[in-house]
């Protein structure tokens, strides 16, 4: 199923990273209002993963999702990691460029398994840490260089071989309503897109098509997306936080250039009087592609902020200046360009 034809109240989605204490160490209570926060607004498609601190985001997430039914609410999350009983030594942990990106999360162990049992596995584990009955669409997670390196490739044969066969016959099965990637690299995606034995419903591309980074993408992979009629779901639009007035881009300390370009952004957004935040959601959703953005939050604020974004009004000119001031590339899709 696409997704966008299985989103219950628009395309705004919640990324849940955060609940696993991505960077900080989140109170219970903080978590709890922001799921709340979300659901009060409107949100009913929500994304995590088992890598999220360990199973601590979908444990979070399951908890504030349990007080509304089931079937009023999209839910995905991914496999290709599998979160043990016994702990680890969190500092000796290798997430390849994320560093430690949860060091503040839960102390499990966590393995990579891209097979097929691994993922059928991933996704009963996922249920019971969530308290649910069933999960809606199924990503196989970061099967790409920033975790795997050179090695990325054999990684991905191995999921095609195993976890790609088996969530597309759960899919065929209607277990789930539909699978794909959940990477934050573009070449996985365009191979995926190239096979010809399995048909992936989705894809979850982080970071990769937003206002700051999207010329690769644009060049095969969301064009051979729309033609196969696979939907994009844009992850991390705010390009790690630094879109917004954070210091973090791909998880590590913006560049100078990056900053600069955040800068020229932001003084378009002032003379035109809307919020950054608009400019970046309206951008990601603009492209036909694209059928959601689901950024992260672990502040209640942070989500009313997202849902006033999404529907504001944006002057035409803007996209103009913006196209004309170099600040997105020429063949990038902006609003104006549907009206």
């Amino acid at each position: 199923m696409k997704i966008r034809d299985a989103l219950l109240n628009g395309p705004l989605g919640f990324g849940a990273a955060p609940l696993g204490n991505m960077f900080r160490n989140i109170p219970d209570e903080e978590a709890a209002a922001t799921v709340d926060a979300a659901w009060a607004e409107g949100v009913r498609f929500f994304d995590t993963a088992p890598f999220y601190g360990a199973g601590l985001s979908e444990i979070r997430l399951g908890q504030g999702l349990s007080k509304h039914k089931r079937s009023e609410y999209i839910l995905s999350t991914k496999v290709g990691r599998l979160i043990l009983d016994e702990v680890e030594d969190v500092s000796a942990r290798d997430f390849g460029e994320k560093g430690d990106i949860f060091k503040y999360g839960r102390p499990n162990k966590v393995v990579y398994d891209y097979s097929a049992d691994g993922a059928k596995r991933s996704i009963e584990d996922s249920i019971k840490r969530m308290n649910v009955d069933r999960i809606d669409f199924v990503w196989v997670h970061d099967i790409a260089q920033d975790f795997h390196g050179d090695g990325w490739l054999g990684m991905f044969d191995v999921a095609r071989k195993g976890a790609f066969v088996a969530l597309d016959q759960l899919r065929d099965q209607k277990v789930i309503k539909g699978w794909g990637l959940g990477v934050n690299k573009v070449q996985p995606v365009e191979a995926l897109l190239d096979l010809n034995e399995v048909r992936p419903d989705a894809t979850l591309l982080a970071g990769r098509y937003t206002l700051l980074d999207h010329e690769l993408a644009l060049q095969r992979l969301m064009p051979a997306a729309e033609k196969k009629g696979v939907d994009i779901v844009v992850g991390g639009p705010y390009s790690s936080g630094v879109l917004v007035g954070g210091t973090h881009f791909e998880y590590a300390p913006a560049s100078k250039e990056i900053l600069a370009k955040v800068d020229k952004i932001r003084l378009l957004c002032a003379k035109y009087g809307i919020s950054i935040k608009a400019a970046g959601l309206q951008f990601c959703l603009a492209h036909p592609a694209s059928a959601a953005v689901i950024p992260g939050a672990s502040k209640p604020s942070r989500i009313r902020e997202d849902q006033a974004a999404l529907g504001e009004t944006v002057p035409d000119d803007f996209w103009r200046d913006l196209r004309s001031q170099g600040l997105v590339a020429p063949n990038a899709p902006l609003p104006i360009d549907r009206r």
